[in-house]
């Protein structure tokens, strides 16, 4: 897909970051949108539907944190990739982003070549997962629990699961090939991208997060290695 062709939405309180992100990612050919608070910004990302969305942390009246939660319970938004903008590095802000949904985090300030080339490696995600998803089109079956990757979605005794994108994708990946054990590497690899950079905690949380939802017995560690499905 060409770069004109994908749609980034900007929310950030701060003019100065909206004008340098935006200006930069216009220069490579994206479309950018932008809001300047959360509320704004969830309303912009329900009419637009765009492809990605960058999305500051700390904002007054409705934080980022909230805003990702609202947007992952949007249906027309499941495949929307939402990338964190923050100056805090601290571990636990970023285990919240992740455990409310978000794909990758971006640290502020960021020079433009990095930013241009974290953008498009998040986008060839979005490129990657969408093949795959129009390739694999029956839903897998384990025994109570039926993933449909074609429709993203997940039922346990018919009762419909829901999943934010990373844990639908990491789920995906090791359900392919039940009784597998991947490891950390070709998790972090496969779901988020060898360019993208994520927490060492990030497979931990959005493992725990499965868990809860399936059932701890579906999910084996192997101590040193990663993580197989079983069932």
């Amino acid at each position: 897909m060409d770069n004109n062709n994908y749609k980034i939405l900007l929310v950030d309180d701060e003019p100065d970051i909206i004008e340098f992100l935006g200006y930069n990612l216009k220069k490579e050919g994206y479309q950018v949108l932008s809001a300047s608070n959360g509320k704004d910004g969830l309303l912009l990302a329900e009419k637009e539907t765009p492809h990605l969305i960058l999305l500051d942390v700390m904002m007054p009246e409705m934080d980022g944190i909230e805003v990702c939660e609202m947007i992952k319970q949007i249906p027309s938004l499941s495949r929307t990739i939402i990338t964190f903008l923050t100056a805090r590095s601290e571990d636990y802000s970023q285990i919240a982003g992740f455990e409310a949904g978000a794909d990758d985090y971006i640290n502020k300030p960021i020079k433009p070549r990095l930013l241009i080339s974290r953008i498009k490696a998040l986008l060839r995600r979005f490129e990657i997962h969408n093949n795959e998803r129009e390739s694999e089109s029956m839903p897998l079956h384990f025994g109570n629990i039926v993933i449909d990757k074609e429709k993203y979605k997940v039922t346990k005794n018919n009762t419909e699961i829901f999943l934010p994108r990373k844990e639908f994708e990491l789920l995906a990946l090791l359900s392919s090939k039940p009784e597998k054990v991947f490891t950390r590497d070709e998790i972090y690899n496969t779901v988020w991208g060898e360019d993208v950079i994520v927490g060492d905690r990030t497979i931990d949380v959005h493992i725990r997060k499965l868990r809860e939802k399936l059932g701890g017995e579906h999910i084996d560690t192997i101590k040193g290695v990663g993580y197989r499905f079983v069932f």
